[in-house]
This record gives C-alpha cells, structure tokens and sequence, in this order.
C-alpha cells in the first residue's frame, strides 16, 4: 500500500506536471472509484473546465485545490497510480477514471485491486465533510505539531504494541508498515514492546527515526515492492537500502544477525533481534 513516501512522490509529481491546467473532461470506466458524488456525471461536471492551482497531501490522501474553489481527492489504497499520459497510450486493463487535459494529455487512474477511491468536493463545502477519514487523521510527522510531547501523549497508558500504534492513522498520520519497520529499527525498539512500557527518551528516537526514515524514502522516490509508480511510471527506489523491512532471514547491515519476521495484529512485522534488543534507557544510552 502506498504510504506517505509514495504519496508525496505523487504529489511533487503531480504539481511539476499539471498545475494550471484545464480539466476538459473525463471518462469514469468503474462508477465505484467515485465516493462523491453518487452521481458520476456530476463528478465530471463537477471537475470540468478548471485548472488545478496545487495538490496537498493530508496522510495517505492526495487534495488538489481546483479554480473554482471546490475539491478534487484521491485516496491510492492498496493498489492506486496516478500516471500522467498521452491520450494515445494503449489503456491498461486496470484502468479506472481518466481526466482529460490539454494537447492530447491525461491523468489516468489505474487500480489493480479497485479499493482507492476519488471525490470532488464543491465549493464551499468542508472538505472533511465529504472526505470523513480526514477528520479522525493524527498529525502529520512533518508538522509543526508532531512534537515529542505529542507523540507522548498518544501513546501513554496504552497497552498495545507500539508497532500497531503506529499503524493508526490516529497516532501518526501516513505511517504504514514498512516505515513503521524502519523507525523501530532506526530508534532500536522491538515491534511487540508496550506503548506504556516507552520511555520518554525511546520516544524521542522514535519521534526523530520516524522524520528521518520518511525524509530518506522520498528522496529514493518512494518503495516499489509491488505496484508503486511515480506519476512519470518510474519505481521507487527505497526497497534496495531497507534496513529490515522485506528482508526476512537476510543479515542484518549493521551486526549481521538474520533479520527476523513475526505477525502482528495480522501484519507483518519485520526486526533485528540484536539490534532492538535492548529496552531501558539505560541500555539505549551505553549503545551510543
């Protein structure tokens, strides 16, 4: 599933390729992608004739501000792209919903699994109105508000792995398995270890890991394991320098441990038993 990485990729992507530029129209090839409005006529005319001024990224979902004040949202799911096309480009059996630009170019939906979803948001009605899974969304881990203290305070007293935490949107927005993975290891923290058992200075590493692991991922384009392309169709390039995720029985890159892989709460769970090992603070600071 494509997780915040993959979707900022999309996003830079999508404002270097089309901002400005009018929507002349659009061909919704599975009435279901659409969640709003009911209507997929309406959908289209609702888009029609305006230029996206710019694309944000809210999590996992992708908002672009249209000239006429309204919405359009796009939520990639398990399998979602995004690909940026010349109309003449043969349509891949997945393909899904296709908007319609200038000189014979598109924006083309395509989605193996057909769980991700689009939304146009009229002008002047509130976005998490109609897009409801933005309201119940945590911090972002690039905003101002993604302190240690925050990130605290949604974890005290809670009795959960801290590895399932983090998959809650409601804890840390656009977080998903893989960079949940990656964080552990980087901040030295077992996936199974109790939310109440962190201690403030393991929540600091792991505020600081989550930040840095993100930061590397966009820079290497997002992971392509699956089905992950850029808008331009280029794979991500992150896979090649995960410290742990997908390497299962591999060696560790720092002690050379075999990398081991449990399931947790159904997903999963990818770690260094040498490396994450240790659990006080007292352990983590004669480790640096």
């Amino acid at each position: 599933m494509p997780e915040l990485p993959e979707v900022e990729t999309v996003r830079r992507g999508l404002n270097q390729l089309t901002l400005n530029q009018e929507i002349t129209g659009g061909d919704v090839l599975l009435d279901r992608t659409i969640a709003y409005p009911f209507s997929v006529g309406e959908f289209v005319d609702g888009i029609k004739k305006n230029a996206i001024a710019t694309w944000h990224r809210r999590g996992k979902y992708l908002l672009a501000e249209l000239s006429s004040a309204g919405w359009l949202g796009v939520h990639l799911r398990m399998t979602g792209q995004l690909l940026w096309l010349h109309q003449d480009e043969p349509l891949h059996k997945h393909t899904r919903v296709r908007l319609f630009f200038g000189e014979q170019q598109e924006l083309r939906f395509v989605d193996q699994r057909t769980f991700g979803k689009m939304w146009w948001v009229p002008p002047g009605v509130a976005v998490e109105s109609i897009m409801t899974g933005l309201a119940t969304l945590a911090a972002d881990p690039f905003s101002p508000e993604f302190t240690v203290e925050y990130l605290a305070s949604k974890l005290q007293n809670r009795r959960r792995p801290i590895k399932t935490a983090l998959l809650d949107q409601s804890v840390v927005a656009g977080l998903g398995n893989i960079y949940a993975d990656e964080a552990l290891f980087q901040s030295r923290i077992l996936p199974e270890t109790l939310c109440i058992d962190l201690q403030l200075k393991q929540i600091e590493r792991l505020r600081t890991a989550i930040i840095q692991v993100l930061e590397t991922s966009i820079e290497a384009g997002g992971t392509t394991f699956s089905n992950f392309l850029s808008v331009k169709g280029v794979n991500g390039n992150y896979g090649g320098v995960a410290w742990v995720y997908n390497r299962a029985g591999e060696p560790c890159r720092v002690c050379d441990t075999p990398i081991m892989r449990i399931r947790l709460a159904g997903r999963s769970s990818h770690f260094c038993p040498q490396c994450q090992m240790l659990r006080g603070v007292e352990s983590l600071e004669r480790c640096d």
